[in-house]
């Protein structure tokens, strides 16, 4: 199976941590591409001390680690050093995710690297930034700052509560497929004209490439979108209901889904109602529409709801646990929940990755597990760097590198 996947033969060298780099590379690892994960021989990924635990291995790491391999080496030291610029050599990528200038005092930046490897793809995520205004240089960046600074934690929320971050990292997650598009635009260019880039992807550029309607409800009218739950700015009713025993979406996106909508539940009066017969003045009329719309929700179940809609055509859903989402048989079916054989774990199923190709039957497709702390130093510096077992054991003796 992983001999058809798209991204064979291209290697990537990622001096990551945590989230958004490692979930970048995961996309690539998981669509076939080589991934060197390096990591501190002491501790390793930061992430590796995030629970949850089973048996002492971070379920957080698991989760967005497999397909990789693991080399444990000493960047402050001379060899190690040598050995990360061998493997850039050797390599198509090198990803890295660290505060902007830390790499540059080893050597690493873009400009050093390029001499290593005129045509290397090249790519940083951080969390402003790395070219930025004077004052913003160096700024650590976590996904909160990100959401926060990039407007999206202003709009989220109830109207009467705080700003919220989104229940998922979502800075660090679109920046890290930011970077994953990136890096395969770098490579596509790279085949047609043999040059490497420079990419330079920032956690706070990508929210603020994701605010949707609110960035030119801004510039268009001046109006500064507010926190107004879950209900859409621009269409009526498109928001979340209360049922009697849970809660429901309902996606109303235009006037024909509105007549079909009012049919179903039995309230063919609205259709007409100069206050709802249109997007635009059920929007400008929507607090009295909740209302009379969550009278008839509130007196059905979810399933009633969804069972009624359902069969008129209109757009709904129920309002998921992650439990009911995990369990589901249609997110099973496609492939969505992957089940890895973690050494010294035993099987974990974590999310999958949502592309399906017509080439790969995905439901067959098991992934390599998320790799112990150091378990491909051997296999990668003899398999790229011919390094022999003498050498090896020597620098596991100088603490240079961690084998598994």
């Amino acid at each position: 199976m992983k001999d058809i996947l798209p991204l064979k033969g291209i290697r990537i060298v990622a001096f990551e941590h945590v989230l958004t780099a490692p979930y970048c590379s995961m996309i690539l690892a998981d669509l076939g591409a080589e991934v060197i994960k390096i990591e501190r021989p002491d501790i390793g990924d930061d992430s590796r001390s995030f629970g949850p635990f089973v048996d002492d291995q971070s379920g957080y790491f698991i989760s967005i680690n497999r397909n990789k391999k693991s080399i444990a080496v000493n960047l402050k030291t001379p060899e190690g050093l040598e050995i990360v610029k061998g493997l850039i050599k050797n390599s198509d990528v090198f990803l890295e995710n660290f505060r902007p200038g830390t790499l540059k005092k080893f050597g690493l930046d873009y400009e050093s690297v390029k001499q290593i490897k005129p045509d290397i793809i090249h790519v940083s995520i951080s969390g402003f930034g790395n070219d930025v205004l004077p004052e913003y240089q160096g700024l650590p960046g976590y996904d909160i700052i990100a959401q926060a600074y990039g407007g999206l934690m202003d709009i989220t929320g109830q109207p009467d509560g705080p700003p919220t971050r989104v229940g998922a990292s979502v800075a660090d997650i679109f920046a890290g497929m930011y970077a994953a598009i990136g890096i395969l635009a770098a490579i596509y260019k790279r085949e047609k004209t043999g040059e490497g880039s420079r990419i330079d992807v920032s956690m706070v550029d990508s929210i603020v490439s994701v605010l949707e309607n609110a960035v030119v409800r801004y510039t268009l009218t001046g109006e500064v979108p507010k926190r107004i739950g879950s209900r859409h700015p621009s269409i009526a009713p498109f928001d979340v209901f209360e049922a009697k025993d849970g809660w429901v979406v309902i996606g109303v996106g235009n006037d024909s889904l509105w007549q079909r909508f009012c049919k179903a539940i039995g309230k063919e009066e609205l259709i007409n109602h100069p206050k709802y017969k249109t997007n635009k003045t059920r929007v400008e009329n929507y607090d009295e529409l909740k209302k009379i719309l969550t009278e008839w929700t509130k007196s059905l179940s979810v399933a009633e709801i969804i069972k009624i809609l359902r069969e008129a055509g209109v757009p709904c859903g129920p309002v998921n646990t992650v439990k009911n989402v995990v369990e589901d048989p249609n997110v099973n079916y496609r492939g969505m929940i992957v089940e890895v054989d973690q050494p010294k774990v035993g099987k974990v199923r974590t999310a999958g990755n949502p592309l399906m190709f017509s080439f790969l039957k995905r439901r067959k497709y098991t992934p390599s597990p998320a790799p112990l702390l150091g378990e491909h130093t051997r296999e990668v510096l003899r398999s790229l760097l011919g390094y022999d077992e003498k050498k090896i054991n020597e620098l596991v003796e100088k603490g240079v590198i961690k084998v598994g």
